[in-house]
C-alpha cells in the first residue's frame, strides 16, 4: 500500500446524472490515496479526453506529479481498441513519468476509497443535481473545501486530509524529450497512427500520434518498437505488421483498497 501523499492518486470519469436543465453531468474526480485528500471534482460535459487534460494539467501544476495513477478501463483513461488499450490521456501520463494502475475488470473495490468518496460527493451534492452546470460545479467546490478541511476521517486518527496532504516534490515542467540512443533510429508516429520507415508503413496506434517511437533491429529482417522504456513489439521487413508484445500495462491483481 501506497503511504505517502502522491505515492499513488486515484481517479474517476464515472455515474453520470441529470442536472435540471436536462443536460447530463460527469464528474471527474481526482483523490489522493494516503491521506485522501480530494484533488479535484470536476463537473464535465463528456468523457472524452480533451477535457480530462484540462483538469489534470491544472491538477498537476497545483500540486506536481504523483509517483502512479489507478483507474478503472473506461474512457477517458482507457482505449478499448487501441494497443494495450492506451489512451492518449494515458500515454499523457507515461511521458511525464507516472505509472498506470488498472484495476480489474468488475473489481471496483481494488479503487475502495476512491469508490467511497463518490457515494458520499453523490449524495450530498447531487441529490438533487443543481440547474445548471455553474450550479453543480459550486457544490462541487464547497464539497472540496469541506471534505479536505473539515471533515475528520477514521483512517486518519480523526485529522482531516489537508493535515495529511502535502504537494508533490515533483513539479510539472511539461514533457520532457524522448532519446534513443541504443536503438537504429527514431521515428515520430504520425497522425493516422503509424510508422514511416524504409518507406514502408507499419500501424501502431493512434494513441501515440505526434509521439517519438525508438526502432532497432533484432534480427534479419526483424525490428523492434520501443517507446520510452516499454517495448511494444516486433514487425518484419515483408508483413510490416506490428506483433505485440505482452501488454505492460494491463489490469493487476491489486490488494483491496480500504475504506
Amino acid at each position: 500500500m501506497s503511504d505517502q501523499p502522491n505515492d499513488l492518486w486515484c481517479a474517476d470519469c464515472k455515474g453520470e446524472f441529470m442536472l435540471a436543465d436536462r443536460r447530463y453531468c460527469y464528474p471527474l474526480t481526482i483523490t489522493d490515496f494516503a491521506s485522501r485528500y480530494l484533488i479535484a471534482c470536476e463537473a464535465l460535459q463528456t468523457t472524452k479526453e480533451a477535457y480530462a487534460f484540462t483538469v489534470f494539467e491544472n491538477a498537476f501544476k497545483e500540486f506536481g506529479l504523483p509517483s502512479a495513477i489507478r483507474t478503472d478501463n473506461g474512457v477517458p483513461f482507457a482505449s478499448p481498441n487501441a494497443l494495450f488499450n492506451l489512451s492518449r490521456l494515458s500515454v499523457w501520463w507515461l511521458r511525464l513519468g507516472i505509472t498506470i494502475e488498472r484495476i480489474k475488470p468488475g473489481h471496483p473495490q481494488q479503487n475502495g476509497r476512491h469508490e467511497r468518496m463518490h457515494l458520499t460527493l453523490k449524495l450530498e451534492t447531487t441529490k438533487p443535481a443543481a440547474r445548471n452546470f455553474l450550479q453543480q460545479q459550486a457544490r462541487f467546490d464547497d464539497f472540496i473545501d469541506c471534505y479536505n478541511n473539515e471533515r475528520p476521517h477514521q483512517a486518519l486518527n480523526m485529522q482531516y486530509p489537508a493535515q495529511r496532504y502535502r504537494p508533490s516534490p515533483r513539479p510539472y515542467r511539461g514533457l520532457p524529450d524522448l532519446d534513443y540512443p541504443f536503438h537504429d533510429k527514431a521515428v515520430t508516429v504520425t497522425t493516422c497512427g503509424r510508422i514511416c520507415f524504409n518507406r514502408q508503413k507499419i500501424n501502431l496506434s493512434q494513441v501515440f500520434a505526434g509521439q517519438t517511437v525508438g526502432v532497432k533491429q533484432t534480427e534479419d529482417r526483424i525490428w523492434l518498437v520501443s517507446f520510452m522504456d516499454y517495448d511494444l513489439g516486433y514487425f518484419d521487413d515483408e508483413t510490416c505488421r506490428l506483433e505485440p508484445l505482452a501488454n505492460p500495462f494491463g489490469p493487476k491483481v491489486l490488494p483491496m483498497s480500504s475504506v
